[in-house]
This record gives C-alpha cells, structure tokens and sequence, in this order.
C-alpha cells in the first residue's frame, strides 16, 4: 500500500502542494474527536467496549485501516521525494514490531487504562494535525 500510494503521490504531486496540509489537518483533527467522542460516549454510559483483537471481522477491520493509512504514508513519501524501496522495509519491520508490542501491552493494560487512553490518543492526533497546519501556514 505504501508504494501504490508513492505511484498515486508522483502523478499527483503538483496538484496537491498547495492544500494537503489542510487535508492532513482536517483528517488527523475530526478522527481525533471522533476518539474522545466515543471514549466519553462510552464512559457515561457505562458501557464497556468488547474488543477481541482476534475476531474475523475486526482483523479485516483494522487490517483495512492500516492499509489505508499505509496508502497515505505512501502518498506523503511522494510529496517528500523519498526512497520508496527502503522506506517500504523499514515500514513492515516497525510495524510488525510495534504491533506485535502493541498486542501484548494492550492485553495487560487496556482494561485499567482504555479510556484514558483513548483521549490521550485522540487528543495527539488533534495534536499532530495543528502542528501539521501551523508548519505548512508559518514555515
């Protein structure tokens, strides 16, 4: 996916200059309200979230994500002119590693810490969409 969304970003890269910062901002800042949104939603009513990280369609799910994130990053690397063939190793190893740390320190501290985290996470995305913004509107 990554290196489909290079291709996609070399065709399309002129035309993309002058607004993607506002695309990248506008993305990262309504999914970071979406998160708190639904992490507060959550919490006053009570209910917790059944989350089985093995099931079918969650795996298709967050796989799909992933990849559409990972078409992006491709996208991104186009517009920076960089490498794409290294790119795309680093890519799957970290990956791989983070997901797999990802797992196993989500098992052992999503049921004290999930909510909060939740909004943390939602908030660093806001985060990094402003930041994004500010770099492309000031520097």
């Amino acid at each position: 996916m990554p290196l489909i969304g290079w291709f996609i970003g070399s065709q399309v890269k002129n035309y993309m200059l002058a607004f993607d910062h506002w695309i990248a901002f506008g993305l990262l800042f309504l999914l970071g309200i979406k998160m708190i949104y639904e992490s507060i939603k959550a919490w006053k009513n009570g209910k917790e979230k059944k989350f089985n990280p093995l099931n079918f369609y969650v795996l298709i799910g967050m796989s799909l994500a992933t990849s559409i994130d990972a078409l992006a990053v491709g996208l991104s690397f186009a517009l920076l002119g960089v490498h794409i063939i290294i790119a795309l190793f680093i890519i799957g190893a970290v990956t791989f590693i983070i997901s797999m740390t990802g797992i196993l320190v989500g098992k052992k501290t999503g049921g004290r810490f999930g909510k909060q985290m939740e909004i943390i996470g939602g908030l660093i995305l806001m985060g990094i969409g402003l930041k994004i913004l500010i770099q492309h509107l000031y520097f």
